[in-house]
């Protein structure tokens, strides 16, 4: 018997990070890993994306004394970001038509064109397309931009999209470069169809499909709401990243169009039409995996259009990434899962929210027992209709039952306190005692008895009682004094008056302003628990989570 090798002791990282430690990319690394016999073997992750001991990394690094010089990949990396600076998709293309059709396009440089054959020559034109991809959407990802779909996005989608048959149809209507279309299936190669409404992002998305060996993947060009290029596609699995927040996606002129099955989106929910046009070019027993950001499961606007997506079970479940997970920002995203029900009774009769917001976004996208729960239409399919899942996992979780007594008891605990804390009070000697000479605070400041703190005025002398200040300072005369014609209360420390008293009247009554102090703030807290306890018990009679006692 064999044992099993012991995990290492250090961090792990992925091929691309290696690739960022040496100053090169993607494909020099790949191309490391098949050249040199001692590169580190994989100390885990899977055959696609393999993770590396770092400290096995470095110490090879630096033995090879890899990073020590600028890299093929870099010089070409370089050298088209110098001719096309910021319209490097133009450059992606042109190095990609070098490629693919062996001919010089016009207006490329020598150096690019020997630069590109140099390395395709030791890497492979595929693994020179994918590493010019995938710096390209690093420096898109470091400029702040969303024209690209992150790496981690199109890792978390591969993960929920599980195996791909060989013989599926897959569709991406908003491809970009191709890197989600591309990705998906890559080990299966199913048939990849795509539309991109910039013409040369789909061109290169075209090109690299072709030199990967995508022969059967079809990229068009166009507006896929406006023009859609692909009007008789049922695809099996349809992916998309879409476009984010354009209000300008064709509404007025698409009013009456059939995608809109589920209802027609406001301008404001571009991305509920996205969401349609996916699903209108799904096939029965197809799947449909969008991604788009949270607040699209709550926004009022899309209420409606939500409510009929889950009222007839095509909605089958939404995954909160990691905040990061996006390329431009750190707010979470989420990924709608859509079935076309296959035949009546076939839809379904919940939806499984996955809530993976707390992890790391480079981590485990396998959730945790308390990170998922599974929510029956009709709790949907409130006012709200809020499909965040956050909200829903941290509900199933409750201990109805444990935190309703722990609430019972505090409230009891607070109810008795707060009658303790009432002073003992009886008839007053002589009430018109207080009807005596009075003092202004104005005059206290001037005297240096009283400085004004935050918020309310305090005494600085040991002849005059802060309790007792204060608690004359809201009586009912100088609350007057402090409460504007509009209503608001707002204390004027300087024009009230309060009763001349010696001092140990003045802690008398002081003591006693305290402990009514102490009572509305204790009284204030068990209001806030009534609250909660109420709220509690009804939501859990409401779900069955509480029941009365026999």
């Amino acid at each position: 018997m064999t044992d099993n090798p012991a995990p290492p002791a250090g961090p792990l990282v992925t091929g691309s990070e290696i690739a960022r430690l040496a100053g090169v990319t993607r494909a020099a690394v790949s191309n490391w890993r098949r050249r040199y016999a001692d590169f580190p073997a994989p100390s885990g992750g899977g055959v696609n994306s393999p993770l590396f001991d770092l400290a096995e990394v470095q110490n090879w690094l630096d033995s090879q004394r890899k990073g020590q010089e600028v890299s093929v990949e870099v010089q070409l990396w370089q050298a088209l970001r110098r001719v096309y600076g910021d319209d490097m998709v133009g450059g992606l293309v042109a190095v990609a038509r070098l490629l693919a059709e062996g001919e010089v396009p016009e207006g490329l440089p020598a150096d690019v064109v020997r630069f590109a054959r140099d390395l395709a020559g030791s890497a492979g034109a595929a693994e020179v397309m994918s590493a010019l991809a995938e710096r390209f959407t690093d420096s898109v990802r470091r400029a702040g931009s969303d024209r690209v779909t992150s790496t981690r996005v199109v890792r978390a989608v591969r993960h929920l999209a599980g195996p791909i048959a060989s013989d599926a149809t897959l569709f991406d209507p908003a491809c970009g470069i191709g890197t989600l279309l591309l990705a998906i299936g890559a080990e299966q190669e199913p048939r990849c169809c795509g539309q991109e409404a910039e013409a040369r992002s789909a061109l290169f998305s075209q090109l690299r499909a072709d030199l990967t060996g995508r022969t059967d993947a079809g990229i068009r060009a166009g507006d896929s709401l406006r023009d859609d290029r692909w009007p008789d596609l049922k695809a099996d699995l349809v992916v998309c990243d879409p476009p984010v927040g354009e209000p300008d996606w064709g509404r007025e002129d698409l009013l009456l169009d059939s995608r809109w099955e589920f209802g027609i989106p406001s301008r404001a929910e571009g991305e509920l039409a996205w969401l349609q046009h996916a699903y209108a070019h799904t096939a029965p027993g197809g799947r449909v995996l969008m991604v788009l950001p949270a607040s699209v499961a709550y926004r009022k606007a899309g209420r409606r259009i939500r409510a009929e997506l889950v009222r007839r079970g095509v909605l089958t479940q939404v995954t909160a990434l990691p905040s990061g997970t996006a390329a431009s920002h750190a707010l979470p995203v989420h990924i709608w899962h859509l079935r076309r029900p296959e035949a009546l009774g076939d839809a379904a009769t919940s939806v499984r929210m996955l809530d993976l917001t707390a992890n790391d976004p480079d981590g485990m996208l396998e959730p945790r027992p308390e990170q998922v729960t599974e929510v029956p239409l009709i709790e949907l399919l409130d006012d709200a209709v809020d499909l965040t899942p956050g909200r829903h996992v941290e509900d199933s979780h409750r201990d109805y039952a444990v935190e309703y007594q722990n609430l019972r008891a505090e409230l009891a605990e607070q109810a008795r306190l707060l009658v303790e804390l009432l002073p003992a009070l009886v008839e007053g000697d002589d009430p018109s005692s207080l009807d005596g000479p009075t003092v202004s605070v104005a005059d206290l400041v001037r005297a240096g008895l009283v400085a004004f703190g935050d918020p309310e005025p305090v005494s600085v002398s040991d002849q005059l009682d802060t309790d007792y200040l204060q608690g004359f300072l809201r009586s009912a005369a100088n609350t007057r004094r402090s409460t504007s014609s509009s209503g608001n209360f707002r204390l004027d420390g300087k024009g009230a008056r309060i009763p001349q008293m010696d001092i140990i009247e003045q802690r008398r009554y002081g003591s006693a302003f305290r402990a009514l102090q102490e009572f509305e703030e204790r009284a204030r807290r068990v209001v806030e628990l009534s609250r909660n306890v109420a709220a509690l018990a009804r939501d859990g009679l409401d779900n069955g989570a509480l029941a009365p006692e026999k």
